[in-house]
């Protein structure tokens, strides 16, 4: 039997026995894509009518960046093991500290890479905390700060250059908020990247927390910052609406193309996927929503994102998602089903997407939430991967490793 490889030709592939190809991949929901079926009879059609089917004829996505290449074979990913806490990032007792800057309790710690530095954007923060406090609460509120390192070896743990800060060494809120409850308790970044030689952080404006896992928002938006983080301006022009996807984001730069992975606000909704080009991302109508694969198996977009598609479907929270060269796969850490923190592999940035793989349950971590990568804090050339994990309870940030299992 003929057998597909990264650079198969798609009408090659296309003819291979159904049967074979479910088999193979363990998935068999992968034939609605097109790829078998009408598609195999149209493509078929082609060859007998003489049309010439080689590399001018393939979706541009298979022939160029290989993030985007959906021509892949079937999924690779098989585990995760010699998962090790290696330290705890922020608080009392951490490796880092915190205390001068008055962050005793703080979450999230999403990373992205701008100026030569990682910047780690954190959540609710507070400067001084009883010894026994569990969750979001003490003293001196900040609704989100942030960290810089350039630190490259994250196999014993990550060491802060120093944070954002105000006049008196404090970390320093970045983005303002109300804190009124039922008008805007808190405004949340959800991930940053750097575009056009500017920081944008992307962020929530939080309504009101409500039970666990769930929440309400007014927007999603966009801040700007031009002075290597030290001010930041809320772009008005760049705002999702608050009952809809894209409240949180995951962000990653392909070919000159901002992609965004997006749930709805709190942890019950599915992925949804968007995209701009670097140069209009302060344009909202030159956004372009993943609305579907065509007969041939390419995604579609749409500038409209009531007709985003859902990517996956299953209850997701606190989003990561990095390309990996170990697997030659995105893959993707995140929140599943309201409890665990799980790895998806995805075969391209709209999928398919993998069942997930366990990280931690909440049996074995209570309160875990909030997994996040960063591209380059792998190892073994992306077999080991390092992430960023918060607990409830001491309501702080640590840092993990995991190594990834490939299928031979």
């Amino acid at each position: 039997m003929f057998e597909r490889g990264d650079h198969t030709p798609r009408w090659m592939w296309l003819l291979l026995d159904e049967t074979d190809f479910v088999a193979s991949t363990g998935h068999a929901s992968l034939t609605r894509r097109g790829l078998i079926g009408s598609g195999r009879r149209y493509l078929m059609t082609l060859l007998v009518a003489g049309a010439v089917v080689g590399s001018a004829a393939c979706s541009p996505t298979a022939e160029g960046d290989p993030r985007l290449n959906d021509n892949a074979a079937p999924f690779v990913l098989t585990g995760v093991t010699g998962i090790e806490q290696l330290c705890q990032l922020t608080g009392p007792d951490g490796h880092n500290d915190t205390i001068p800057q008055m962050v005793a309790g703080t979450d999230l710690g999403s990373m992205f890479q701008a100026g030569g530095k990682t910047w780690f954007t954190f959540g609710d923060t507070f400067g001084e905390r009883a010894a026994d406090a569990v969750g979001g609460q003490g003293t001196i509120w900040r609704s989100n700060v942030m960290a810089y390192t350039t630190d490259s070896d994250p196999s014993d743990c990550i060491t802060f250059d120093g944070w954002i800060t105000d006049e008196v060494g404090w970390a320093k809120e970045l983005l303002e908020s109300r804190k009124r409850p039922k008008k805007e308790i808190t405004v949340i970044p959800t991930y940053g990247f750097e575009a056009n030689g500017s920081m944008y952080l992307h962020y929530m404006s939080v309504k009101e927390w409500g039970a666990p896992g769930e929440w309400e928002t007014n927007h999603a938006g966009l801040a700007r910052s031009t002075d290597s983080g030290q001010t930041w301006e809320k772009l008005d022009t760049v705002r999702w609406p608050g009952d809809g996807s894209f409240q949180e984001v995951s962000v990653e730069k392909v070919d000159g193309e901002l992609y965004f992975w997006g749930v709805p606000s709190g942890r019950l909704g599915g992925v949804k996927l968007m995209k701009v080009a670097e140069s209009d991302v302060e344009n909202l109508s030159a956004y372009r929503y993943f609305a579907g694969t065509s007969t041939e198996g390419d995604p579609e977009w749409s500038p409209e994102s009531s007709a985003a598609m859902t990517v996956i479907d299953r209850e997701t929270g606190e989003l990561s998602v990095v390309w990996n060269d170990y697997l030659g796969r995105w893959i993707m850490t995140t929140m599943a089903d309201n409890a665990d923190a799980v790895m998806y592999e995805g075969i391209a940035p709209w999928g398919p997407w993998s069942e997930p793989i366990s990280l931690f349950t909440q049996a074995e971590l209570p309160g875990l939430y909030a997994p996040f990568m960063n591209a380059q804090y792998v190892a073994d050339g992306g077999k080991t991967v390092y992430f960023a994990l918060s607990i409830w309870g001491p309501y702080n940030v640590f840092w993990y490793k995991a190594e990834l299992v490939r299928k031979d």
